[in-house]
């Protein structure tokens, strides 16, 4: 088909032209060349008539004919080759088809052989097309006139069709054109020739033979003095830009910046001076900037088609503008004297250098731009560099600066005379966007240092960005009062911080530009002088001190640049000595707040200042590490207290009377104060994203205010623009407390998000108009409830638990109405999980769904075992369950019975033997929640009563291997040779350390209990190793034999004494021991209390939840009652009781009141803030699934530790979990606790992908993957 015939030709032309007479409207329609390519390649998408084109018939049967057989046998293979008994998708076939055929050779030469054809048959249609043309020479000129060729048009194109144009333009008339704009023509001729060149078909000009000639001959032509005969070549220019395609206008937009090169190089020129500045109505100022803004409208348009196009168009392109940029005239004239260099006209048309920045946009262009810069023309950016400074040495004595910008921005008025000084500044400005953009590519920053010839050093990097960052406090500020909203973006000031912010946005640009001591001293210097109340301190104004604060919050709130203001360079953290940004920022923050500052006294915009730096301390102590370095500065005092001023303030504003001219005026005062105070609100409750900045915002006493105010923008379905995930992390945080889960309960919090499941499960409140029928739920839990469900797991720990139904019967109605909507957790427990009447299972309308979410709730809630105790001991839920197992059973023929198999039963029968079986991951097997395919869809036993079946328990081995029997006799002969003390007890370390990385399986049992005993013993006889007093205990058995314990604690001794067989430590009469020693413990630790008056619940008396610590103690110990009291007594002196024994330290005198009276324990503002703090350097992906879940670790590690890891560990594991923090002190706690999350880190990435990663952390079991 490469040789076609003139008649298949013709053929072809008539099947084109029907097609593109057919689709004309679209392609005319389109807006741009691009827009109708992409109508041409989506026809057969929108147009109904497609394959009915004679040209798409013909295109299908040329690619059947040629590829037809080739297609029909491959299809044939592929089904050969498949198997009988599968099946195959005709996608996949499809896909496989089209492949190999397009891989194949027949294609290739297909596809080959029709580009060629049909290039032709295109090309012979355009010819005849412009041959046919109909239109005359007057019409066209009418035409032209009409249209405005302007040169500051945005409609550029590439493109170089000649299909609108009146005539073919000869040769002939191009020579004689040519001949006619000789500069020693009459003046009537050249604009004649000039006129006629306009008229002409571009394509005709363009691709004429004498196309060199006339763009030399116009390129002089440039210089002609007569405005019109400029403005005529000029149209030309801009009509060619316009239409014409890149090769082509390349040559005309170099020859016009040779012309402007040629223009600043002659001396015959008269170019204005700083000294005399520039009259844009001069006649010849005018031409000038004519040219210059031709040149940069194209100049901004031509970076969105050259790379359709060969790169060395674009490189002529950019070395002719920088050529021309790169002019400088004597240097050795005084600055007053200096003649204009080409950039000052360019800065005048395009300040902020934009076509500079669509250059360095695409990497396409920037590689070339860049590498121009540093091989040929790295003065642009000297003298950029040179400008800035020289404005920087300036700025002291230029305070007409602010008559300069009032000038250049206000009012309507054309503005038509700029002086030198303005010029300067204009010049600066373009300067400072350009160093701006070229800093954000890592190829731009290479271009520093520069050497200047004034400067003896040259400037690096970080002096440019120490001049930038000086340039914000130190340059004249603009009047506020006399300048409208705009003029901001052109003060100094503003142009600076809006560079810095996009530096900020790119992390390799901000590590290397500002993450530097110098730069952040640079910022601090200000405030230093503030501080200091030195003479320049009154020179720094409000609106700087704002811009400084705006670029410090962001450099906090990256990783790099937080611990830059933390620790500085050196790593440190001293306030004392050399302090670090993040010191020096809280001190003048403080003082900011404590209108402590006599400069500011009175400023409007003081509270603008006081909002911009708290900001960026709030970037610090919103996490753990920032919290560390600026608690010794009491932040959350200052603004609780700035808060309560505001608060007051906002109540004595009086009530505008109608009529009243005061009324704009105490709205406005009104508005601005409500705004004051929920930024500091806001400030408040950005503590709460730690846990102990959660103890400090307890200790302001506004967390109630904090909440309500995070509740109400929740409930506006807004968030503040500092949380890039919302509030979840706060609320998880707050639910990990006893006072947070109050305050959250108290502001709504909860009622809002049980009603809202409620309405998702059940109904809403109100009757809201159905559109379309709800879906039927197909998961256990539907997506839609999905939300919920994880909400509240998130809220109920136990601490909330606790508080929200401690002490709480359930409702248990008679009769419940199908519009009564629960309101509070003690309503959810009643409705969804304790179903033990008929009104209750009539009052939902999706019983099983309902019922199924109340269960797999319930599963949740039980993985925390003082959880579990407690809804057994209030509401008996192991009763409950097993009497709806009894319910569900079938009475079959020979009088048995079997259970019915269904959702609700499967799902109670895993909740069973969930609570009434203790064990770590070899220790139970826990049932599944879903059916089987087969016979026997459910081959898991189901029970209705005790005991438990034995296949949910774990064989555990009992016997020891006698090898280990001569190692655990080294291990203690080792530990039984040194007599003195210290030695001893270092020994005793060392040999355990080592037994634990080679055969930690023998540290269990007997060798754990002596061990254990021995070293607690040793270490208390050490006044120096021991942190509580020594207390002196008497009461006997008897004493405390009538005392009684909670029901939370006697249910916990049956479930410990249960455990203590299984394992085979514990024998007949256990229960009894255990409780003995519950009792002496409770009293122990009794004498050591205090009172406290407190409406929390959990600070009514004992302790809220069971002492897991002693029970772990007492299986220890083997059972042994007088030694676990013995060695109970004596480690309580250890600081590691405090953080391995709960009860330790509640309502302990040894705690302050304030922290006591909190109700937040050691474990949680000290331990699991060490373990957040920490998990973010060792393990950051860990630490930000947990973030973007809206799930804290220090609210799963608070449970892991509570019960020392039971149901979460197998026995031996959990015995070297606390021999470990005993050995080798409290610290090692928290290492655990990131050794686990850690191991664990493959499986929290995925289940944060999969949005459950809650459930996995309680409900799945530790270290199972071996």
């Amino acid at each position: 088909m490469a040789q076609i015939s003139s008649e298949d030709e013709a053929q072809l032309q008539s099947m084109l032209r029907q097609l593109l007479l057919s689709v004309k409207e679209k392609i005319t329609g389109a807006p741009s060349l691009e827009c109708a390519e992409e109508i041409l390649l989506h026809l057969e998408e929108t147009d109904e008539n497609f394959h009915n084109y004679e040209f798409v018939k013909y295109l299908r049967q040329h690619i059947y004919d040629t590829l037809g057989t080739m297609i029909e046998e491959e299809m044939e293979k592929c089904t050969s080759d498949q198997n009988p008994g599968e099946g195959t998708g005709y996608d996949t076939l499809v896909q496989h088809v089209t492949k190999v055929t397009q891989e194949s050779k027949e294609y290739k030469e297909m596809m080959l052989s029709l580009k060629n054809v049909m290039t032709a048959v295109v090309e012979s249609l355009i010819n005849k097309f412009e041959e046919h043309q109909t239109r005359t020479k007057e019409v066209q000129k009418k035409t032209i006139k009409e249209k405005c060729f302007n040169y500051c048009t945005d409609n550029y194109s590439d493109s170089d069709s000649s299909f609108n144009q009146s005539y073919k333009f000869s040769q002939g008339k191009l020579q004689l054109i040519l001949e006619q704009l000789d500069p020693g023509q009459p003046k009537e001729v050249r604009l004649e020739a000039m006129l006629a060149l306009c008229s002409a078909p571009p394509s005709d000009v363009l691709n004429c033979e004498n196309w060199t000639t006339l763009c030399e001959k116009l390129t002089v032509s440039l210089a002609d003095p007569d405005p019109a005969f400029n403005d005529r070549i000029l149209k030309f220019y801009a009509q060619t830009f316009t239409l014409s395609p890149l090769h082509i206008t390349k040559e005309i937009y170099t020859s016009l910046a040779r012309h402007l090169e040629l223009y600043f190089l002659s001396g015959e020129n008269h170019i204005p001076t700083l000294l005399t500045g520039v009259d844009v109505t001069h006649p010849n100022v005018i031409r000038l900037l004519k040219k210059v803004r031709l040149l940069n409208e194209y100049q901004k348009e031509v970076p969105s088609f050259w790379i359709r196009h060969p790169e060395k168009y674009m490189e002529e392109i950019v070395e002719s503008t920088l050529s021309l940029l790169s002019i400088k005239h004597d240097q050795s004239l005084l600055v007053s004297q200096k003649i204009l260099d080409p950039i000052y006209f360019l800065a005048l048309l395009d300040v902020k250098a934009v076509w500079f920045k669509k250059w360095m946009h695409a990497y396409y262009s920037r590689t070339v731009v860049l590498q121009l810069l540093e091989k040929k023309y790295k003065s642009l950016i000297t003298t950029s560099v040179q400008q800035c400074v020289q404005y920087f040495e300036s700025c002291e004595n230029m305070k007409s600066d602010e008559n300069l910008l009032r000038t250049k921005h206000c009012g309507n008025k054309q503005k038509t005379f700029y002086s030198g000084q303005e010029l300067q500044y204009i010049y600066f400005v373009h300067s400072l966007c350009l160093l701006g953009r070229l800093l954000i590519y890592a190829q731009g920053r290479k271009l520093f240092p520069v050497k200047m010839k004034n400067i003896n050093d040259s400037v690096s990097l970080t002096d440019l960005l120490v001049l930038f960052t000086r340039l914000i406090y130190y340059s004249p500020s603009c009047p506020k009062m006399t300048l409208p909203e705009h003029a901001e973006d052109y003060s100094p000031a503003s142009l600076v911080t809006e560079v810095l912010r996009i530096l900020c946005d790119q992390k390799e640009s901000a590590i290397e530009c500002l993450y530097k001591s110098q730069v952040i001293d640079a910022f601090l210097e200000p405030i230093h002088n503030l501080m200091k109340e030195t003479e320049a301190a009154a020179n720094c104004s409000e609106t700087a001190l704002i811009h400084v604060a705006d670029i410090l919050a962001r450099i906090a709130s990256v990783e790099e640049g937080l611990f830059l203001l933390l620790y500085g360079e050196n790593m440190n953290s001293s306030k004392d000595e050399n302090p670090t940004g993040a010191h020096l920022i809280a001190q003048f923050s403080k003082k900011l707040l404590d209108e402590d500052i006599s400069v500011f006294s009175g400023s409007e915009m003081l509270p603008m200042v006081k909002g911009a730096f708290i900001s960026v301390c709030r970037q610090m102590y919103s996490t753990c590490e920032g919290l560390q370095v600026l608690i010794p500065y009491n932040l959350h005092y200052s603004i609780a207290k700035a808060w309560k001023k505001t608060s007051l303030l906002s109540e004595r504003i009086p009530t505008p009377v109608e009529g009243s001219d005061s009324i704009s005026s105490i709205s406005q005062e009104s508005q601005n104060i409500m705004a004051w105070e929920e930024n500091l609100l806001d400030d408040l409750l950005n503590f709460a994203a730690t846990p102990r900045g959660l103890l400090l915002l307890q200790k302001t006493g506004a967390i109630n205010d904090c909440v309500t105010f995070m509740f109400n923008l929740y409930a506006k379905k807004q968030v503040s623009r500092h949380e890039k995930f919302g509030y979840g992390v706060m609320v998880t945080q707050m639910a990990s407390t006893a006072a947070g889960a109050v305050a959250l309960r108290n502001s709504g919090f909860i009622n809002a998000l049980v009603t809202e499941l409620w309405s998702m499960l059940e109904c809403g409140r109100d009757d809201v108009r159905v559109t379309y029928p709800r879906s039927t739920p197909v998961d256990p839990i539907d997506q839609s409830c999905q939300k919920s469900f994880l909400a509240l797991v998130n809220l109920l720990s136990y601490p909330a638990v606790y508080e929200l139904i401690g002490n709480q019967d359930i409702p248990n109605k008679s009769e419940y109405s199908l519009r009564e909507v629960p309101t509070c957790i003690i309503d959810i427990i009643d409705r969804l999980i304790i179903l033990n009447s008929e009104a209750k299972i009539r009052s939902l309308f999706n019983y099983e769904q309902s019922h199924i979410f109340g269960l797999r709730l319930l599963n949740v809630l039980c993985c925390d075992l003082d959880t579990l105790l407690l809804l057994e001991s209030q509401y008996q839920v192991s009763a409950m369950l097993l009497n709806a197992q009894e319910e569900n059973i079938l009475e079959i023929s020979g009088g048995h019975r079997d259970f019915i198999i269904d959702g609700l039963s499967v799902e109670r029968n895993h909740v069973l033997v969930r609570i009434l079986l203790i064990g770590g991951p070899l220790e139970r097997i826990l049932p599944p929640r879903a059916l089987q395919k087969g016979n026997d869809p459910y081959p898991w036993p189901m029970f209705s009563s005790y005991p438990l079946p034995d296949c949910y328990l774990s064989e555990v081995t009992k016997r020891i291997d006698p090898k280990q029997e001569s190692d655990i006799g080294k291990l203690l002969l080792h530990c039984k040779i040194s007599e003195k003390q210290a030695e001893w007890i270092e020994n005793c370390r060392i040999q355990f350390c080592q037994t634990m990385r080679t055969k930690p399986n023998i540290i269990n049992g007997v060798v754990l209990a002596e061990l254990f005993e021995k070293f607690v013993l040793h270490i208390t006889e050490n006044p120096s190793d021991c942190y509580f007093p020594t207390v002196d205990y008497k009461a006997t058995d008897a004493d405390v034999k009538n005392e009684s314990l909670s029901s939370v604690q006697q249910i916990g001794i049956k479930m410990t004494v249960r455990y203590g067989k299984f394992l085979n430590l514990l024998k007949d009469g256990a229960e009894n021991d255990l409780t003995l020693v519950l009792k002496h413990s409770e009293r122990f630790l009794k004498q050591q209390q205090t009172s406290i008056k407190s409406p929390l619940r959990c600070l009514q008396g004992r302790y809220p939840g069971h002492d897991w610590f002693v029970s772990s103690l007492f299986l220890i110990m083997l059972g042994d009652q007088e030694k676990t009291l013995k060695v109970l007594q004596k480690f309580s002196r250890l600081l590691t009781s405090a953080f391995l024994w709960l009860p330790r330290l509640h309502i302990s005198k040894y705690l302050p009141s304030d922290i006591s009276e909190s109700g937040i324990h050691p474990i949680y503002f000290c331990g699991a803030h060490y373990i957040e703090m920490l998990l973010k350097t060792e393990v950051p992906l860990v630490f930000s699934a947990f973030h973007m879940s809206g799930f804290t670790p220090s609210q799963i590690c608070q449970q892991w530790i509570t019960q020392c890891f039971w149901n979460y560990l197998d026995w031996i594991e959990i015995c070297h979990y606390i021999a470990i923090c005993v050995f080798l002190g409290p610290d090692y706690q928290i290492y655990i606790c990131i050794s686990i999350l850690k191991h664990l880190q493959h499986d929290i990435l995925k289940h944060t992908q999969s949005q459950d990663l809650q459930l996995f952390l309680k409900l799945y079991k530790l270290l199972e993957k071996r």
